[in-house]
């Protein structure tokens, strides 16, 4: 089954790379940034309904999709400077900046960088929060997974497994239901340029431990900023305690657990996931930069909390301390 494609996708070239995106609808502008192996494709199912009352930019991150896989700055700061760049050249001085996993680092590590041109911040089933992360991520990281990776998607045996992976998604049972998703992950494994660029980024975030990029010692500034967290209870990829993590180290944020989903709440239940987004948009007044606020939050710092070292360690605070959203 071929990766999902849409009508819409425009490109554009940044800095000599051509970069794809998908840009639809009208009024306040909504950045979608997808995740690890993930392209524009994975917010299809919230593309239309958000695109009804927002301009809605979706790009393929460079080395995914159809946006090209030099051999590049794969860091979240580099993916910061190039989403600030394609925003430029699209004429959008600032936007909410949703991101999902690998996306949501890039989604801080932007709003970091660019607080002045951001003016929401919302995370999905977010990297950053805690190290904690699937074997399947950080075997990313070991020497030989990309001459593994081009055995493994030969065409019979990735044929087989793909079919596998949608096959055991379609059982409804908890546990497989992103598996999906990750067939068309795999499946886009078959190009070695791919495969590359991914275990760089990959290598920029994780190592054996688990994550290394964290907001832990920054998250202070989001008093600053709107800023929501939206993740599946039955996420096998990114434990939902993290969740619990961003309520502690950011206790303004917005927190919303989506029952019955998992990695992808945005394919598990879309309607539910822009009604969130809505409503928050709806709720908060978009942040303006106050240098002067920014000087003082960072003169004040932020509060020293017991942040996990290493994975399996206990969450910050107690997962029911956030709230569970409600169907839409």
């Amino acid at each position: 089954m071929p990766r999902r494609t849409s009508p819409h996708l425009q490109h554009v070239t940044v800095h000599g790379h051509r970069r794809a995106y998908v840009r639809m609808g009208s009024g306040p502008v909504v950045l979608l940034l997808h995740g690890l192996g993930c392209d524009h494709t994975t917010w299809t199912p919230v593309l239309e309904s958000l695109a009804r009352t927002h301009t809605v930019i979706a790009p393929d991150l460079l080395g995914h999709g159809a946006s090209d896989k030099p051999r590049a700055d794969y860091s979240v700061g580099g993916y910061a400077n190039g989403m600030r760049d394609l925003l430029t050249m699209l004429g959008v001085d600032s936007a909410t900046v949703v991101g999902h996993s690998f996306g949501g680092g890039v989604a801080m590590q932007f709003a970091y960088q660019y607080p002045e041109r951001t003016e929401r911040l919302v995370l999905v089933g977010s990297g950053g929060l805690g190290p904690d992360v699937s074997p399947a991520i950080r075997a990313i990281t070991t020497p030989g997974f990309h001459q593994a990776m081009g055995v493994l998607t030969a065409p019979v045996l990735r044929h087989v497994t793909t079919a596998t992976l949608r096959l055991l998604a379609r059982s409804r049972v908890p546990q497989a239901r992103d598996l999906g998703e990750v067939a068309d992950i795999y499946d886009s494994f078959k190009d070695p340029r791919t495969r590359a660029a991914i275990r760089h980024v990959v290598r920029a975030v994780v190592d054996w431990r688990g994550q290394i990029v964290t907001m832990a010692d920054r998250a202070y500034l989001t008093e600053a900023m709107p800023m929501c967290v939206v993740w599946g209870a039955d996420d096998m990829v990114i434990p939902v305690s993290h969740a619990s993590n961003a309520s502690a180290l950011a206790p303004s944020a917005r927190i919303e657990i989506v029952p019955n989903a998992g990695h992808f709440p945005h394919r598990d239940h879309p309607e539910r996931f822009v009604k969130i987004v809505r409503d928050f948009i709806r709720s908060t007044e978009p942040s303006h930069y106050d240098r002067e606020r920014w000087r003082e939050l960072l003169h004040e710092g932020g509060p020293t909390l017991p942040v996990q070292a290493e994975a399996g360690e206990s969450p910050l605070a107690p997962v029911h301390a956030v709230r569970r959203a409600k169907p839409a």
